[in-house]
């Protein structure tokens, strides 16, 4: 969602270009994108990340999933002064959740198969009972793309003035995209034992189609879910799973008034128990040596605080660089992660 507010309210609203602009700084982005990844520079720098990382990145998506479940439950709410606080555990909504979390779990023990989804089904058939959440109906036809169907500016986009713009999208993107494809792999167990990741390449090539397809299409960059590990953990692993869940999300568009009639409450303990999941990265990383286990830290704290994986990813990488460097093993940095921590640093200054 990071990158929706950064469109909406950066780069429309705040900097007062149209979304057709928009749409074309995201277009160039897909092709940057496309291109590092084609020429497998994408594919390096991420078998190039200390395995310390890796395993960082897994735990603090999982830290990002749980902050975004509590806080769609109502159970963390926003404060002036604490930034966040205990919402009202007294209402329906927080109840139904926490109660669903509760069920999620247990099933999921028993190893009762789809016990993610008895647990959302649950919660929405009890909110409705409750008069939490309305049934919206069944089925209605999608409205039609043609408003915004290739309608983005490109020519606009390339004015020497919006090339920042363009590679903040193209930044985001692509370290969005890895930390999920690296996060949601370790918890398929699709890792190598050296800590590559097989057939990497297609998968960051067809991000990238996506990214360029999605503007053309009218939305703002497509990224790759990291909810997609509550698919991991029913027992996903191949292309098969996405291909299905592909043509599942056609089928909703048809039946978007049903998809509608699951409230967020429903969905929110789903996030919260595949967190729980996603952080038993954290018992493989070296906490005997600081070097390796300081950038992790910071790299999975980062991620739900600053409600970005990017960011999340940037600090680790900087944090990796500079402690290896000043403790004096900096042969143990790498070329890759050396480039990525000074360019990290260059955005947070310039951009």
């Amino acid at each position: 969602m990071g990158l929706n507010a950064y469109f909406t309210y950066g780069v429309v609203k705040g900097m007062g270009h149209s979304w057709e602009t928009a749409l074309g700084a995201v277009f160039l982005s897909g092709i940057l994108f496309l291109i590092v990844s084609v020429t497998h520079i994408r594919e390096w720098v991420i078998n190039a990340m200390p395995r310390s990382l890796k395993l960082a990145i897994a735990a603090g998506i999982g830290l990002f999933l749980a902050i975004i479940g509590l806080k769609s439950a109502g159970i963390v709410i926003a404060h002036p002064a604490t930034l966040v606080t205990l919402g009202d555990l007294k209402a329906p909504a927080a109840a139904l959740a926490a109660l669903g979390f509760v069920l999620m779990a247990a099933l999921d023990a028993r190893r009762v198969p789809g016990a993610i989804l008895i647990g959302i089904l649950v919660v929405a058939l009890a909110g409705m009972a409750l008069g939490q959440n309305s049934f919206g109906g069944l089925v209605s036809m999608p409205p039609s793309i043609a408003p915004v169907f290739l309608k983005m500016d490109v020519m606009k986009a390339l004015e020497i003035g919006l090339i920042s713009i363009v590679f903040t999208f193209f930044f985001v993107d692509v370290f969005d995209n890895t930390g999920t494809l690296v996060g949601v792999a370790h918890k398929a167990g699709l890792v190598n034992p050296d800590g590559t990741l097989p057939r990497a390449n297609r998968a960051l090539t067809a991000d990238s189609v996506a990214a360029i397809a999605g503007a053309a299409l009218g939305t703002s960059t497509t990224t790759s879910y990291i909810e997609s590990a509550a698919g991991v953990n029913a027992g996903g692993r191949t292309g098969l799973t996405a291909v299905t869940v592909a043509a599942l999300f056609v089928l909703a568009l048809f039946f978007a008034p049903l998809a509608g009639s699951i409230p967020a409450f429903a969905t929110a303990p789903a996030l919260v128990y595949v967190a729980c999941l996603m952080m038993g990265a954290v018992r493989e990383i070296d906490f005997d040596d600081a070097t390796e286990y300081v950038p992790a830290v910071i790299t999975i704290a980062a991620m739900p605080l600053t409600f970005s994986i990017a960011h999340g990813i940037a600090f680790g990488f900087i944090t990796y660089a500079g402690i290896k460097l000043l403790s004096g093993r900096p042969g143990e940095i790498g070329l890759a992660v050396g480039i990525l921590a000074v360019l990290f640093l260059v955005k947070f200054a310039l951009l």
